[in-house]
């Protein structure tokens, strides 16, 4: 065994240790309270969870997630949670940056060389499951996040929840 592999472990047991104390938590909570990245986290959620995707398939899952409607775009750094609603425009690339812009309050720039991996997570949030698909850095953060949105009634959308439900099914 390397001393990275032990490195890894050890780093692991302390995600798990964490989620087993609050299953349905703030990943990234959990992975600051355990001193991991959220991918660690990630890694550890139990089994058809999560289906990790290349950064490769960037244009492919945004223009399927530009298809659903409306949105929850989350971005969250140690500073900040950013939440905003509506439609995620199609975008497209230019001079490094994919560009986002369009009838809908979610747009900008987004540095596309810097997206690691792909995460669709389907889980427990707070008591309710919670459907969303995170666009990773290579230090295993979210780059920002787009979830399945809820109705008056705090349930899922279900043509967004029907959606990620195939997006799942035809990466898992």
């Amino acid at each position: 065994m390397s001393a990275n592999t032990l490195v890894d472990e050890e780093r692991l047991a302390r995600a798990r240790a964490a989620l087993a104390e609050k299953p349905d938590g703030v990943i990234e909570a959990l992975a600051d309270q355990a001193g991991v990245s959220p991918a660690d986290v990630l890694a550890v959620l139990p089994a058809g969870s999560v289906i990790r995707l290349p950064a490769a398939d960037f244009g492919a899952v945004w223009s399927d997630l530009a298809s659903w409607g409306d949105v929850l775009f989350i971005v969250h750094t140690s500073d900040i949670v950013l939440e905003v609603d509506g439609p995620l425009p199609q975008g497209s690339e230019s001079h490094g940056w994919f560009n986002i812009h369009g009838d809908s309050p979610i747009g900008g720039h987004i540095r596309k060389a810097n997206c690691f991996g792909i995460a669709l997570v389907d889980r427990p949030f707070h008591g309710r499951r919670s459907c969303s698909v995170w666009f990773m850095n290579d230090q295993g953060r979210a780059m920002f996040k787009v979830f399945v949105p809820r109705d008056e009634a705090r349930e899922l959308r279900e043509p967004q929840l029907k959606k990620f439900e195939a997006l799942f099914e035809q990466k898992r």
